[in-house]
């Protein structure tokens, strides 16, 4: 597990470097009356290219060893490890294709996912067996179908809401690193060391990525690489509930309850404004840190200033993630109080974004 994961750490930084080399000429230029830009100059948006081929070296290395030198590693990486790259191309490439062009209209982007999703039912057979909820479970084993949707939702909706949540250096990126890991952590105390090195040499891909990243911001994620992290964090999630029974549904649900909630909560913004859910804007979460916490930077150089901004708002909501992180990772087998804290990190978002808001924020978090 540990050479996989630095053939993709280092697969994923060598390809940063190239193309932040190739971007130089051929860069698409991101506009500059784009809501969600905070940041100076023109900064690649082809992360999503080196995480793809640090994931596909060392997928591709761990199913060479294990078919071919009798898996020394006893890690049991199969051929079916390749179809998680096949599910994964259609939203990671239709992702690279926007950041290419900027061009690729929302609904389009969405099917793309939507068919990674059809893919990885289809190939992987994956599927959300249970909810821990005694009398939701009874219904769904009667109705497996419901399993099936909600996997396709997961699968579709997942990469859209790492995608609004990438918007400062380090934010996206770090925030799929850990979630990777509180993920295998789990694996690996169930045994499950195949899932377990997918999602370590994810993670380890990220870090490669990270480094270009955060926090100089010389290459961005892009919509191919929040995609491609959230496609791969959606399979890994479904693949550990659905082949170990003792862990909760909930559990993957409160690791990512930043995102999703971000995602719903924007939703529900947007349509109390009139204002379709497609459209960007500046409000998320991440936008108010900045703006209206991050502001202790005095410099003259503009650019300068607006980086260090950036690279300042991001620790916080890192920090904002390990509220729903640590206690997921501490209660794995008990739904009720992964659902609790469900609840009370969505009250704790709620009450941190009208603070924010209504200029109510305490003195030591500005300092």
């Amino acid at each position: 597990m540990i050479w996989l994961s630095v053939v993709a750490f280092l697969v994923a930084l060598a390809m940063g470097a190239a193309v932040l080399r190739w971007a130089r000429r051929h860069g698409v230029v991101y506009g500059e009356d784009m809501p969600q830009r905070i940041h100076v100059g023109e900064v690649p948006r082809l992360g999503g290219v080196a995480l793809l081929a640090g994931l596909l070296a060392s997928w591709g290395a761990g199913v060479f060893s294990s078919s071919l030198l009798g898996d020394p590693s006893a890690l049991r990486l199969g051929v079916w490890s390749l179809w998680w790259a096949v599910a994964l191309l259609p939203a990671t490439l239709g992702g690279v294709a926007e950041d290419l062009t900027q061009r690729l209209a929302v609904r389009y982007r969405l099917a793309l996912t939507l068919l990674s999703g059809l893919l990885a039912t289809a190939l992987l057979g994956l599927a959300v067996p249970r909810l821990g909820l005694p009398w939701v479970d009874g219904w769904m084993l009667l109705n497996p179908w419901m399993g099936v949707a909600l996997a396709l939702l997961a699968i579709t909706g997942l990469p859209h809401a790492f995608n609004i949540i990438d918007g400062c250096n380090g934010l996206a990126g770090m925030v799929a690193l850990i979630v990777c890991l509180a993920l295998a952590h789990v694996a690996l105390q169930v045994g499950d060391r195949a899932l377990a090195a997918m999602l370590v040499t994810s993670a380890a891909a990220t870090a490669g990525f990270l480094a270009w990243n955060y926090p100089r911001g010389m290459l961005f994620a892009g919509d191919g690489g929040a995609y491609l992290w959230g496609a791969v964090i959606a399979f890994g999630s479904i693949a550990l509930v659905q082949r170990h029974a003792e862990v909760s549904p909930w559990f993957p649900m409160l690791l990512l309850i930043y995102p999703v909630w971000e995602t719903v909560f924007s939703m529900y913004r947007k349509w109390v404004r009139g204002v379709s859910p497609g459209m960007a804007d500046a409000l998320h979460l991440h936008q108010l840190v900045y703006r209206r916490i991050v502001w202790g930077v005095f410099h003259d150089d503009e650019s300068r200033q607006m980086l260090m901004r950036n690279n300042r708002t991001s620790p916080y909501l890192w920090a904002f993630t390990m509220l729903s992180v640590v206690p997921a990772v501490l209660f794995w087998r008990n739904s009720w109080v992964l659902v609790a804290f469900c609840l009370l990190f969505i009250v704790c978002y709620v009450g941190a974004y009208l603070a924010i808001v209504r200029f109510k924020v305490p003195g030591w978090l500005q300092n």
